[in-house]
């Protein structure tokens, strides 16, 4: 009998995209109250775990992004494609999308 194996799946994104692993939804708020599930609202920030190259320009040249692997963001709500790779949540998003680096 043979035995299945799950394979790993890896992303690489095109252009100036990025991916991103959103962070946890807050579970409780600043007063204490414990949110359910249904009433917690949709991450907006996330970590860059992998990104593009940079979008090609009409000159022929890759363009750079300014965010780079590891970077914690602020992005838009209803931004990007939310996918499920390795039973891990990701969003893949332009980076243009993205609103703000958190800076510490």
């Amino acid at each position: 009998m043979a035995t299945a194996t799950a394979k790993k799946i890896k992303i690489r994104p095109l252009d100036d995209r990025v991916v991103l692993q959103p962070c946890d939804p807050e579970e409780v708020t600043s007063g204490g109250i414990v949110l359910p599930d249904s009433a917690q609202e949709k991450p907006q920030r996330g970590k860059i775990v992998a990104s593009g190259p940079g979008k090609l320009l009409d000159s022929g040249e890759r363009g750079t992004l300014d965010v780079k692997n590891g970077d914690e963001v602020f992005f838009g709500k209803y931004s990007g494609t939310e996918i499920e790779v390795n039973g891990q949540d990701y969003v893949i998003i332009r980076e243009s999308d993205i609103l703000a680096v958190v800076t510490q």
